[in-house]
């Protein structure tokens, strides 16, 4: 089975290829026969070999959108300190009164907003956002040096990968109608990622021996996690500490199943 890291860098190099058909397509979608012009030129005036390149290219609207989740996703996990940035040059700016080249960002491209003055005067049009998209695209390559430095910190793959192999006994367990002991391996699990959220966010805790609970409302209290995630820990805690402690009632196949499966979206969604 590959390890996170290996899924990881996978992923990374999908997102790369399809970034160089993305800004193809943008620039494409932009500069029209200007576009046409450099790609004819570049195939030594083969015509249908440049009509079929821009044929191949994917629609950018509909494309870039599902790029950009897919790397929000893998920035926020392997590049945390530049996921605002990334963010940034996407969406409009907050509070913004006035649409300027300097302002204007690729949600507005994606809408196809032009802004001219004196009848004609183009202030800004989807071509201002091409800096953007560049960007966003360099942040993007700048994780593969975070896979190569001898700095990048990869204890939390290490420990995904770890996680990922306790669920898969607590799942064992479960096929053998071990209930309890699966609850109790899969409540284990759950604990050790919502530390190592805490640490990996500073988030201190006073208590020497800190519970699911403890942690849980550590994270709601510096506003990580919104109530709904909060209620949601709260109730596979009560599962977990229903095999653990509370020996009069038996946990269902179902209530574990559940377990499991909530404590395996925790640590693939909460960082």
């Amino acid at each position: 089975m590959p390890s996170n890291i290996d899924r990881y860098k996978k992923d990374f190099e999908r997102l790369l290829r399809d970034a160089v058909l993305i800004e193809q397509s943008f620039s494409y979608s932009c500069f029209g026969k200007e576009y046409e012009a450099a790609v004819l030129k570049s195939y030594k005036g083969d015509e249908d070999a440049a009509k079929k390149h821009m044929d191949a290219l994917p629609n950018f609207s509909t494309t870039y959108q599902s790029w950009y989740s897919e790397c929000l996703a893998l920035i926020k996990q392997l590049l945390p300190d530049r996921l605002n940035d990334f963010i940034r040059h996407y969406e409009k700016p907050k509070g913004r009164k006035d649409i300027g080249f300097e302002n204007y960002r690729i949600e507005d491209a994606l809408q196809g907003l032009r802004i001219t003055r004196y009848g004609d005067e183009i202030v800004a049009d989807p071509r201002s956002a091409t800096s953007h998209l560049q960007q966003q695209v360099a942040i993007l390559r700048s994780i593969k040096a975070r896979f190569e430095s001898s700095l990048f910190d990869i204890r939390q793959l290490v420990q995904a990968d770890l996680l990922d192999s306790e669920l898969d006994a607590a799942r064992e367990l479960l096929r053998h109608k071990f209930m309890r002991a699966a609850g109790a391996v899969a409540g284990v699990v759950l604990e050790k990622h919502l530390a190592q959220v805490c640490a990996a966010r500073n988030i201190k805790l006073t208590k020497k021996h800190p519970t699911i609970a403890d942690f849980n409302d550590a994270l709601k209290n510096a506003d990580v996690i919104e109530t709904p995630q909060w209620r949601f820990h709260q109730h596979l805690g009560d599962i977990r500490n229903l095999c653990d402690h509370n020996k009069s009632t038996e946990p269902s196949a179902e209530q574990i199943s559940d377990l499991i499966g909530g404590v395996a979206k925790v640590t693939k969604t909460l960082f």
